[in-house]
């Protein structure tokens, strides 16, 4: 006997499985989840307002780590969305900035960024309804 909403056929519920991975569906998930994660959504939306030092993003990202700011910026400029510019001075000088493909993310980011502001509460509010019942 199975719970009610449990469904009684197989699942299909990663993509890859179903079609190969050089399906066009496979690689706009593949951008939506780099260009889509919470981390890459902060550092693109402050590079949006022109290039900075790792530490001015490390500063203005709150609760993000050492090591999750670099793999972030190490993936966003391996998908050719932000670029890093080391100026050799003594320490030398690493700013990072989007590139011009990257520029064109801050507006949508921004408007999903502003839309989270506005609906936290909601969104909070709904899931203490959903978990009391």
């Amino acid at each position: 006997m199975t719970e009610e909403g449990t469904l009684t056929r197989g699942r299909h519920t990663d993509v890859r499985e179903t079609v190969g991975v050089d399906h066009p569906t496979c690689q706009l998930r593949d951008i939506l989840d780099r260009v889509g994660d919470k981390w890459s959504v902060l550092v693109m939306n402050l590079l949006g307002g022109g290039p900075k030092r790792y530490s001015e993003l490390q500063r203005s990202i709150e609760g993000i780590s050492q090591r999750m700011l670099t793999l972030t910026l190490r993936s966003l400029e391996r998908d050719g969305l932000v670029e890093r510019t080391v100026t050799p001075t003594s320490p030398p000088r690493v700013d990072y900035a989007l590139t011009p493909v990257g520029e064109t993310l801050p507006t949508q980011v921004s408007g999903l960024i502003t839309w989270a502001e506005q609906h936290r509460a909601y969104v909070a509010a709904s899931r203490l309804r959903y978990d009391a019942s």
